[in-house]
């Protein structure tokens, strides 16, 4: 049968079917509420994405499984190889790394400093640190990174408001009416020991609400 991706609208010819018992084995069909797998004729990575709903293309499903939600990248930094002959094959690495990390995202990009690389998006610093760190061993890249960004979101002037995740992406100073950031409100728990070195901490990187001493 053919299957169709809700949110990303592909159709697809499944191959094969199986569960894992504990090794992979093929079945016939899968029923409501079974847990399995299955193979289609799916060219591009980018159409699987998690949490999507999976529905017959003849008679789709009107409405597809609440609580999906699209990955968005949290942290940007740009990815440049030391030797610029090396650009194919920092291209081929990205695209083998995107094959199993579905929340890897990049894109192309050039710098007058560093020639041509690419723009990543990662889910935090230690995706970030996890991704160079894999590049450079499994396909031995001498890689430059650049200082990471987070995703801003710029209101202008005419009242349009747009997500920038770089800051050759910043529009004319002049038409800028207000620049958020994301922020995180956490609470942290810390014996009174451990208090006086967090605090300086805090004061460089964060707005310190309320200090309680139990």
């Amino acid at each position: 049968m053919k299957i169709r991706f809700f949110n990303a609208g592909r159709d697809y010819q499944v191959e094969t079917l199986g569960v894992n018992r504990p090794r992979p084995t093929p079945i016939d069909e899968l029923g409501v509420g079974e847990v399995g797998f299955l193979t289609a004729s799916i060219k591009a990575v980018a159409d699987v994405q998690i949490g999507d709903t999976v529905t017959e293309a003849a008679r789709p499903t009107k409405e597809p499984f609440p609580g999906y939600q699209e990955i968005k990248p949290m942290v940007f930094a740009g990815l440049y190889p030391v030797d610029t002959n090396q650009y194919e094959e920092l291209r081929d690495a990205l695209d083998k790394l995107r094959l199993n990390d579905a929340s890897f995202f990049y894109e192309p990009e050039s710098s007058t400093a560093l020639g041509f690389g690419f723009r990543c998006g990662f889910l935090g610093l230690l995706h970030m640190e996890i991704v160079q760190e894999r590049l450079e061993r499994e396909f031995d890249l001498d890689l430059i990174t650049t200082a990471p960004s987070v995703r801003y979101i710029v209101t202008t002037t005419d009242g349009q408001i747009t997500e920038i995740d770089s800051p050759a992406k910043m529009p004319d100073p002049g038409r800028i009416v207000k620049i958020e950031e994301p922020v995180i409100r956490a609470v942290i728990l810390t014996p009174d020991d451990y208090l006086g070195g967090i605090l300086p901490l805090l004061e460089r990187s964060a707005v310190c609400r309320k200090v309680l001493s139990t």
